[in-house]
């Protein structure tokens, strides 16, 4: 997964910003490399534990990639009081439809992809994350 310096920046200034509460949004790319980002409200009822992307932009989105904008890569959110990897609840929340995942803890960005069987996310797979610029 390809990101950028001022990206990977961005990021880690958007999940500082949000804590204690996790921050979330939307990976918009393609062939593996994240061309924008776009934050999102974090709706979750417990928003220091949990996350849930704002329906609103994730349908906002999905308009708009219909109407030819940039390719719905994946998503991000962090983990405030946690490690910068997916938690038990993220793979029970998971879609099993190849998107990527960002998780953002403590200074670190971390690339996953979740790992179906029989359909349904059973975990994630580390992917190699590439700074650039």
């Amino acid at each position: 997964m390809h990101l950028s310096r001022n990206h990977h920046q961005q990021l880690l200034d958007w999940a500082q910003a949000a804590a204690p509460s996790e921050c979330c949004g939307i990976l918009r790319g393609a062939d593996r490399r994240i061309i924008a980002l776009q934050r999102a409200d974090n709706v979750a009822a417990d928003s220091r534990r949990h996350f849930e992307i704002d329906p609103s932009a994730l349908i906002a989105v999905h308009k708009n990639v219909r109407d030819g904008g940039i390719p719905l890569l994946g998503y991000f959110h962090s983990h405030p009081n946690g490690r910068a990897a997916p938690s038990a609840d993220d793979a029970s929340k998971a879609a099993p439809d190849g998107s990527i995942w960002l998780i953002i803890a403590r200074g670190e960005i971390t690339a996953w992809q979740p790992m179906v069987v029989d359909g349904q996310v059973t975990g994630f797979s580390p992917m190699a994350l590439v700074l650039e610029g």
